[in-house]
C-alpha cells in the first residue's frame, strides 16, 4: 500500500509539474494537456536512427525513470509513509542519482548522432562540476541529525529547519540539484539553440514520452530531497504531514522551473570553474560552520 501511495504522489506531482510548465510556456492552464501530449506521443511512429547502439538507445529512458523512482523510495512523505527507511538513506539517494549520468551518456551514445553524443559528454563534464556540491551539503545535514536515516534528518528539523540552520548548504544543494536535473540554466546536454535537443533529439514516439516523464519525475525526486534535507519534510501546522511534504516538494520543483526561465545558459567551462573554485570551498565552509554550531548549539 505504501509503495502505491508514494508512486501515486510521485507521478501525480510530475503531472502537476507538466501542467505548470505548459502554463509557463503557452500562457494557458490546461490540466489535460500532459495526458493528450502523452497519448499523441504513443500514437506517433517511434523512429530508429540509422545505426544506433540498440541496447543503450532503448535502455536510457527507462533507466532514467527507474533512477528517479529509486531515489524517491528512500524519501519520507510522512513518518510512516516511506517505501524503504534505510539506515544509509542519505547516501543511497546520492548513489542512486549517480546513475543519472549513466542514463544520459547512454542516451547520447545510443543514437550514434553527433549532437546527442556531444550532449552526453557535456553532462559528464557537468557531473564533475556539481557532484561534490551534492555530497558535501548532505554531509552537513547528516552531521546535524547524527544519522543517515532520512526520517531522522527530518526529525532533527522539528524546531528549526535546515534552510535556516545552514542556508549556505541549501543554496549549494539547490543549484547542484538543478544541474543534476539538467534544467535551465544547466541544460547543456539538451541545449535547444546549440544542439537541437541534444540527448533528446533522436527520441520520438513512446521513447520520447518515457524520456520526458523520466525528466519530470527526476525533478520531483530532487525537489523532494530538498524538502527532506532543508525544508523540514512533513513538519507544518494544521495539514496532515503528507500534505506538507507534497506542498513543499511542488513549490521547490516549480521554483526550479522558474529560476531557469530568467537565467542564460552557463558555458560548461564556466560551470566547472565556478563549482570548483567557488562552490567546493563554500561547501567546506558550510560543513565547518555546521560543526561549530553543533558544538555551541546542540
Amino acid at each position: 500500500m505504501t509503495v502505491a501511495i508514494v508512486l501515486l504522489a510521485l507521478f501525480g506531482s510530475a503531472w502537476l509539474l507538466a501542467v505548470i510548465e505548459g502554463w509557463m510556456v503557452t500562457g494557458r492552464l490546461s490540466p489535460a494537456a500532459p495526458l493528450f501530449s502523452g497519448l499523441a506521443h504513443l500514437g506517433r511512429e517511434s523512429i530508429l536512427p540509422r545505426s544506433p547502439d540498440r541496447v543503450f538507445f532503448e535502455a536510457a529512458p527507462v533507466l532514467l525513470l527507474v533512477v528517479a523512482v529509486l531515489g524517491m523510495a528512500v524519501l519520507p512523505l510522512a513518518p510512516d509513509l516511506i517505501i524503504a527507511d534505510l539506515g544509509t538513506g542519505a547516501l543511497f539517494i546520492n548513489a542512486a542519482l549517480a546513475y543519472v549520468l549513466v542514463a544520459v551518456i547512454m542516451a547520447g551514445w545510443g543514437p550514434d548522432g553527433a549532437y546527442a553524443m556531444i550532449g552526453g559528454w557535456r553532462f559528464l563534464g557537468q557531473l564533475i562540476a556539481y557532484s561534490m556540491l551534492i555530497v558535501m551539503p548532505i554531509t552537513a545535514v547528516a552531521m546535524r541529525a547524527e544519522s543517515l536515516l532520512n526520517t531522522a534528518i527530518v526529525g532533527s528539523q522539528a524546531v528549526l529547519w535546515n534552510i535556516v540552520y545552514q542556508p549556505l548548504g541549501f543554496v549549494l544543494f539547490f543549484i547542484a540539484a538543478m544541474a543534476l536535473a539538467f534544467r535551465a540554466p544547466f541544460d547543456l546536454p539538451t541545449a535547444e539553440g546549440e544542439l537541437g535537443g541534444g540527448v533528446d533529439a533522436e527520441y520520438t514516439g513512446v521513447r520520447l514520452a518515457v524520456l520526458r516523464l523520466a525528466r519530470l519525475t527526476l525533478v520531483v525526486t530532487l525537489a523532494s530531497a530538498t524538502t527532506v534535507f532543508y525544508l523540514g519534510g512533513w513538519h507544518g501546522p494544521l495539514l496532515p504531514p503528507w500534505a506538507w511534504s507534497l506542498i513543499k516538494t511542488l513549490a521547490v520543483a516549480v521554483s526550479m522551473l522558474l529560476v531557469g526561465r530568467y537565467l542564460p545558459r552557463i558555458r560548461e567551462a564556466d560551470l566547472m570553474r565556478w563549482c570548483w573554485i567557488l562552490g567546493i570551498p563554500l561547501a567546506l565552509l558550510n560543513i565547518i560552520i555546521v560543526g561549530l554550531l553543533i558544538l555551541v548549539v546542540p
